[in-house]
């Protein structure tokens, strides 16, 4: 079962689903204060970022 909440940090609010007794924090929330797009694109350039995206994927997506 999802449960979402949001907290406050530095005037920002960060979503936080909780799935089957685990938090997942939303990096784009994260991201979003600093100006979101630029950020997210430029971390996304990184070929370590992306291998290990793909790895997460791998082990906790049974649908990826």
């Amino acid at each position: 079962m999802k449960k979402t909440k949001i907290i406050r940090v530095k005037n920002t609010e960060i979503t936080i689903i909780s799935v089957n007794g685990e938090d997942h924090i939303s990096l784009t929330d994260m991201l979003k204060a600093k100006d979101g797009d630029f950020f997210i694109s430029d971390w996304l350039r990184n070929r370590n970022t992306v291998e290990f995206l793909g790895i997460w994927e791998r082990i906790y997506n049974p649908d990826f």
